[in-house]
Formats: structure tokens, sequence, C-alpha cells
């Protein structure tokens, strides 16, 4: 499979079936950080979890549904970047993240996640990609500013975390949108 260096250490690779051991300890070892906003260490509470979770999304690249890819810093994962919906026919897809905070403040994930965009966009004819945040997750919602998103709106109290209601802010980039940011950071010499 293919490896993709972030600079610094890091690597973006395939998440797949046989890392669930890995994953497992990854969201242990930081599961109250990770589930401040995000219901995934409560989707990989065990090895047999983080295995169910790498096979759905095994079974969604099978379909071309989704995909998975981990973020490995000097050898050792740290977190994760996903196409969480992949509607080829629509041409829209959402793109998700989780990352352990002793990786954090590195642009590991804006780094990953152009990486994934341009391929969307340039490879999969893809038209938006879009970026669902907790409105409460503030280093997530500057991934998606960062990245050129717009934020397009608010789902109030769509989303019922750990018993809790809590809002949905919505972020989406277009394509020609994309396109344009990179010619201009291409030609500033960014």
């Amino acid at each position: 499979m293919y490896t993709t260096s972030l600079g610094d250490g890091a690597e973006l690779r395939p998440l797949e079936v046989w890392h669930a051991e890995e994953l497992f300890a990854n969201i242990d070892a930081e599961r109250e950080f990770i589930g401040r906003h995000v219901g995934l260490p409560d989707v990989v509470p065990d090895l047999a979890g983080a295995r169910a979770f790498l096979k759905g999304y095994a079974d969604k690249r099978g379909t071309d549904t989704g995909s998975l890819h981990g973020i490995w810093l000097d050898g050792k994962l740290v977190g994760g970047l996903m196409f969480r919906v992949w509607d080829t026919v629509s041409g829209v897809c959402e793109a998700g993240c989780w990352l352990v905070p002793a990786a954090s403040g590195r642009g590991l994930v804006t780094r990953g996640l152009k990486i994934m965009l341009d391929w969307a966009f340039d490879v999969r004819g893809m038209h938006r990609v879009e970026w669902h945040a907790s409105s409460a997750n503030q280093p997530s919602i500057n991934v998606a500013r960062r990245l050129g998103m717009s934020r397009e709106g608010v789902l109030r109290e769509n989303y019922p975390h750990r018993g809790v209601r809590t809002d949905t802010e919505v972020w989406a980039v277009l394509a020609p949108e994309w396109r344009a940011a990179r010619e201009g950071a291409a030609h500033s010499g960014r």
C-alpha cells in the first residue's frame, strides 16, 4: 500500500483491519480527549470494536463509499483521517478526523487533508467536500478554516453526544474554490 510523507517524521497511510490492536491502543490511551466531541471512543470500546470499525471502513472502501487513513508520527499511530461519507454520483463527500493531543499543533491534520482533498477533487472528480464539527470543537473548526472551507450553517442540537444534544457546524469547499486557492498559494510561493 501507499505511504505519503507529511514531513517532520509523519506519514499518511491506509488504516487496515490488521491495525486493530494499534487503533485500539491509540483510542484507549486518549479515550477522554478524543471523545470530547466525537463518538469514536464509544464505537471502539475494545479490540473487537476496533476490528469492527476498521472492517466497516474496509467495506466502505470496497464499495467506494468511504475510506480511512492513519497518521503515524515517528512510527506510532497518532490519529486518523477519513472520508466518512463518499457519494460519487452526487460528487459530495464528508471528511473527518481524530488526533491525540501529543501530535496536535503540528499541522498534521491540515497537511493530510490537503493531500486527500487534492485526490478527491483531481483524481476522483468530487465537487464538494464537507466538514462537520461540534460548535465547541475549536481545533476542528480551525482545520476547516485553514482548508479554506466556508461555514454554511449550524445544525442546532442535532447530535446527541453522550447524553447532551450538541450543535454541529457544517463547513464545505467546492472543487473550483479548492483549485483557485491552490493556484493562488502556488503563485504566492506558499
